[in-house]
């Protein structure tokens, strides 16, 4: 049982991590794209940002579930089957990713307007603001952000366990559902709990800091 609950938690990580990866590969571009083409933006480009944020919203309003189950064929066809840790990376990217664009542009909301402002006043490009203003002041809320989004993925994979995705929601499911082992399946919901707890005292540490204003 112990080795099977730690091979559960290392395909978990294995999931988490890389679907956040790929995630913030995506989201965190159409993030900025959704803050400089915005009306008060860098770059106001309205249909540009109408488009992206209808797309956002579209595959935000998508429950996971049926987003895992609609895809299937996109799954085969980028990595060969729709069962195992690996596969069930593809519906947790695509499902992560426009949650990860909305946090983007949350966090980059909050830097002070008269930052950019000044950043502009002295010519400086729309790159460097984004690369050299924008991201730097909005570091310790993309950080805190980054950690409410692998905890959403690290539970979007414990769903994709009930499609064979493998990791904790596998086991969960093959021996807590079908099983009825209820002792099997608390027990993978306190190594979950535990993980959560985990992961979030980092990423708040981390966010700490590298926050200037408490320096």
């Amino acid at each position: 049982m112990a080795q099977m609950i730690f091979e559960g938690i290392l395909e978990t990580l294995y999931m988490t991590i890389a679907s956040t990866m790929l995630a913030y590969l995506f989201g965190l571009p159409l993030g900025v794209l959704l803050i400089v083409s915005d009306k008060n933006g860098i770059k106001p480009m309205p249909t540009l940002n109408a488009i992206i944020s209808f797309i956002v919203n579209i595959f935000r309003s998508i429950p996971f579930l049926i987003l895992l189950v609609a895809i299937i064929p996109f799954t085969r066809l980028v990595v060969g089957t729709m069962l195992g840790s690996t596969a069930a990376i593809v519906p947790l990217t695509v499902a992560a990713a426009p949650f990860v664009a909305r946090m983007v542009e949350t966090s980059l909301k909050e830097v002070d307007a008269g930052v950019v402002e000044a950043a502009e006043s002295m010519g400086a490009s729309t790159w460097q603001i984004i690369s050299k203003v924008l991201l730097p002041e909005a570091k310790p809320s993309l950080i805190t952000n980054a950690t409410v989004t692998v905890i959403t993925v690290l539970g979007y994979s414990a769903m994709a366990g009930f499609t064979g995705g493998g990791g904790l929601g596998d086991i969960a499911t093959r021996y807590g559902l079908y099983k009825f082992d209820t002792a099997t399946m608390w027990l993978v919901v306190l190594v979950i709990v535990v993980i959560v707890q985990i992961l979030q005292e980092i990423g708040l540490r981390i966010a700490k800091v590298t926050d200037n204003r408490t320096r």
